[in-house]
């Protein structure tokens, strides 16, 4: 598959109730926001990328990509952003999926879109998800934008809005991805930032991969 083909939605509309609450991945790792780590990682594997995040986009306005707010009230986690994403995609000419990822993972792994996309071939039904140390994560998918009409169904008709429950509801292909090596230390790739001391724990780990 093609990186034309494939479209990027970062996921930031959560409330980071755990960090105090504001915007997590505008904290500081290493000396830059931790968005433009994630961004640094995703912008080669993909066409054009876009934020899914509600409030003022103006607060983005530095790194250059579509703001999108959620398209359905209250709040409905990273589903409505997953939806925003899709209804985004399908704008795009040539653009056949979307690749979900998370805003507070600086280190996700530099071929995610590669080796998801080699998983699900060229086939338009399936959705390929992310896995490690035996762990499935769900919101790091390639997702079909042909699935934006159903996730919008079932968004309108069940309380039940976790990311997992709604891949349960397709065909998926597990790409397991081992841990980065830095040194004398292993880390998993999908290590994710939700607490001050989880932030402390990521400077340490960028001072390591930036020696």
């Amino acid at each position: 598959m093609r990186r034309e083909r494939i479209a990027a939605i970062i996921l930031a509309g959560g409330q980071s109730r755990r960090m105090g609450g504001g915007d997590k991945c505008l904290a500081d790792l290493a000396g830059r926001p931790l968005l433009s780590h994630v961004l640094d990682r995703l912008r080669p594997q993909t066409g054009a990328v876009a934020l899914s995040a509600n409030g003022d986009p103006a607060r983005f306005s530095a790194f250059g990509m579509s703001v999108l707010p959620d398209p359905v009230d209250g709040f409905a986690g990273p589903l409505a952003g997953l939806l925003a994403g899709l209804q985004w995609a399908t704008t795009l000419p040539g653009v056949t999926h979307l690749l979900s990822v998370a805003a507070d993972t600086p280190f996700l792994p530099a071929d995610l879109a590669t080796r998801l996309a080699a998983a699900t071939g060229e086939n338009c039904q399936t959705v390929a998800v992310a896995a490690s140390a035996g762990r499935r994560h769900p919101v790091f998918a390639l997702w079909p934008v042909s699935c934006r009409d159903a996730l919008a169904e079932w968004l309108a008709g069940t309380e039940n809005r976790k990311v997992g429950a709604w891949l349960d509801r397709h065909k998926v292909e597990q790409v397991s991805f081992e841990p980065a090596r830095y040194g004398d230390e292993t880390i998993d790739p999908f290590f994710n930032i939700n607490t001050p001391a989880d932030l402390a724990e990521a400077n340490r780990i960028a001072a390591m991969v930036n020696r």
